[in-house]
C-alpha cells in the first residue's frame, strides 16, 4: 500500500488568483458588452444581460474572499 499525504494548503497566492479572476471576469463582461451592439435578437441581448449580472455577482463573491483572505493572512 502506498503512503498518500495530501498536498500542504499553499494559499500565499489567493489574492492575486482572485485578482487574476476578477480581471478575467471585467474582460469579459466587457466583450459581451461589445456584442450586444451586433446582434438583433431581444432573446440573446437578455441572455448577455444575465450572464453579465451573474457574473457582477461573482465579482462581488471575489472581492469578499480577497477581505477574508488579507484578515487571514493579517491574523497568521
Amino acid at each position: 500500500m502506498t503512503n498518500h499525504r495530501p498536498n500542504p494548503d499553499d494559499r500565499s497566492d489567493n489574492v492575486e488568483k482572485l485578482q487574476n479572476m476578477i480581471h478575467h471576469t471585467i474582460e469579459n463582461m466587457e466583450r459581451a458588452e461589445e456584442s450586444m451592439a451586433y446582434t438583433d435578437s431581444e432573446e440573446q441581448l437578455e441572455k448577455i444581460k444575465e450572464k453579465n449580472e451573474r457574473r457582477r455577482q461573482s465579482i462581488e463573491g471575489f472581492r469578499n474572499e480577497i477581505k477574508d483572505e488579507a484578515s487571514n493572512q493579517q491574523t497568521e
